[in-house]
């Protein structure tokens, strides 16, 4: 923590059960009763008892300084512990700026608790000062609310929602406290009756799962965020060793298997390799494994892995069958049920060697070459000599646009949670508050927000936060003066035609970061990378490297728009 940071107190003993406390109080108590360590939030007129409850505790507040950087730095901050983030607001507009926070969450399954005060319950519908009706506006985007009527509800509600948003398939869960609620006093014990969820494994589906793959000829597994949010991880990764047959993964499944594993041939869809793509569309059989068949993914949906029957493993029923004909259905925790298929699977090798070999053949053929001609600054080389240099401890938390799509391309990851990127929504300023949030969660890893101009200035103003509480975030702002994602578009489908896409006029980063009082250097030349990423890698607090590339360097390959993954576009 830097000198300018607010010293934390020493904690007091939380509320017990029959000890009479505010609502406020009894708020902070079950946080703390439920393990949380670090809040994010920002203060205001409805939520200002709870703030006063803070004081004194052993609870860890950051505060940010947008309440949607709380929510983006609640939701890395759970990616990379394994915990249930938690961020809170006031009513109003500070309820509204945590949405965009929600939604991401939502899509992407991250348990979060999103705590908000409210108006006081006298006033409510009423068109009060800051009043909006957050439960309503938040309900399409979350997995379950919470309105608190009474302070006595406060310690069951708190153990319920966290309890809601960390199991089955997880979700953000928003607690909505009244003001009067707040003030209130209760005797409230602890104690909400947590069902019994825990689902057996389906053994004549597991069965019927490695009859089907003795049955393949070129079988796939198809990896998905679910893995990671199951902790099913390390049974993945053994039943890929044990049958030898090759891997592919979603975006938010990069790392689950390590880049350089044998038989890994990266990352399917839009943007994802061709041998990736190549063998989804050749295959047999696909063994999807949390995942959803997300269009990002599929491509044109009707053309997908054509040839292939499918196995899916999920522990949301809902997404069986809901997008692609499931000829096994696999549902419950995945981990259970992927180690039991791994002892069948144990019982005989697999005579699929033909088909290894030519996966092998194809990622061999396709891989990637850094060679680009030219001194300036070529990034994908950039992103996998940084992630390189940095090692295993290496996590980037992305934001959105072309560096997340050069970075999921091209950087070495060798856990799940080394990658924490705005999936499903794709939203924009996800990269500073993430990294904030990873560090926070994981201090010795070598936390690395890698971001465009573009997404970068939504959320620039979190440079105060990583300052005030000296968190070491590394920093590396890929600047082609463009929304370079969108400019690529408008080059290749909409006849060149480059509307509202000019960041030419950005500010100096260098200086805006330093006015900050963050540490910032530029790189602009192929021969200043090397030591600039040693630079970046070996200071001590936050820094900023701010790299200078190409405004007309784009992603390849690239599916197009409503075609198969097997149309795919290659760069000149």
């Amino acid at each position: 923590m830097s000198a300018a940071a607010p010293a934390l107190k020493t904690a007091s003993a939380p509320a017990t059960v029959n000890d009479t406390a505010t609502g406020a109080r009894l708020l902070v108590s079950s946080l703390e009763r439920m393990g949380v360590e670090v809040v994010f939030g920002y203060p205001g007129g409805a939520i200002m008892p709870i703030y006063d409850a803070l004081t004194g505790t052993g609870l860890k507040h950051i505060l940010v300084r947008h309440e949607q950087g709380a929510a983006f730095a609640a939701d890395a901050y759970a990616r990379a512990s394994g915990k249930v983030g938690v961020c809170m607001a006031t009513s109003g507009p500070g309820a509204t700026n945590l949405i965009t926070g929600i939604a991401n969450a939502m899509m992407d399954s991250v348990p979060m608790v999103c705590i908000t005060g409210n108006v006081p319950q006298g006033v409510m519908g009423t068109d009060a000062f800051q009043e909006i009706d957050i439960l309503g506006v938040t309900l399409p985007i979350v997995k379950h609310s919470i309105l608190v009527r009474d302070a006595s509800e406060i310690p069951a509600a708190v153990e319920q929602a966290f309890h809601i948003a960390a199991s089955g398939r997880p979700g953000p869960v928003l607690v909505d406290l009244p003001k009067d609620v707040q003030f209130a006093t209760a005797a409230a014990p602890f104690g909400f009756n947590i069902p019994n969820e825990a689902s057996d494994v389906d053994h004549d589906a597991i069965a019927e799962a490695e009859r089907f793959i003795r049955a393949a000829e070129r079988p796939l597994i198809y990896v998905g965020g679910g893995v990671k949010i199951g902790r099913a991880t390390e049974a993945v990764r053994a039943f890929a060793e044990a049958t030898g047959i090759p891997t592919v993964s979603t975006l938010n499944a990069l790392g689950t298997v390590a880049t350089d594993a044998p038989g890994y041939l990266g990352m399917l869809g839009m943007h994802g390799t061709r041998a990736a793509n190549e063998a989804v569309q050749a295959s047999d059989l696909l063994i999807v494994l949390g995942a959803r068949f997300d269009d990002r993914a599929t491509g044109k949906l009707a053309e997908f892995a054509p040839h292939a029957r499918v196995v899916h493993f999920d522990i949301d029923a809902s997404e069986i069958g809901k997008l692609r004909e499931t000829h096994v259905a696999v549902a419950g925790e995945l981990k259970p049920g992927v180690e039991a298929l791994t002892a069948r699977m144990a019982a005989a090798p697999l005579a699929i060697d033909p088909w290894v070999i030519r996966c092998a053949s194809a990622a061999a053929h396709h891989a990637a070459r850094y060679d680009a001609p030219g001194e300036g600054v070529y990034a994908p080389a950039l992103l996998k000599q940084l992630s390189e240099m940095a090692g295993d401890r290496f996590v980037a938390a992305c934001d959105v646009g072309q560096h997340q799509m050069w970075a999921a391309q091209h950087c070495r990851f060798s856990k799940p949670e080394a990658h924490i990127t705005s999936g499903g929504l794709g939203a924009m300023g996800f990269g500073l508050p993430a990294g904030l949030g990873a560090k926070l969660a994981d201090p010795s890893a070598t936390v690395v927000t890698i971001a465009g101009d573009g997404g970068f200035m939504m959320n620039i103003q979190e440079l105060a936060t990583l300052k005030r509480y000296g968190v070491a975030l590394k920093i590396v702002l890929l600047d082609n003066s463009s929304l370079g994602l969108v400019r690529q578009w408008q080059e290749l489908f909409f006849e060149e035609n480059y509307s509202e896409v000019d960041l030419s006029d950005n500010p100096d980063f260098v200086k805006v970061a330093e006015a900050f009082g963050v540490e910032a250097f530029r790189i602009a030349q192929r021969d200043q990378v090397e030591a600039g990423i040693a630079r970046l890698l070996a200071a001590d607090g936050p820094c900023l490297a701010h790299v200078v590339i190409n405004p007309k360097e784009n992603v390849w390959p690239l599916v197009p728009p409503g075609k198969s993954n097997a149309e795919m576009m290659e760069g000149a």
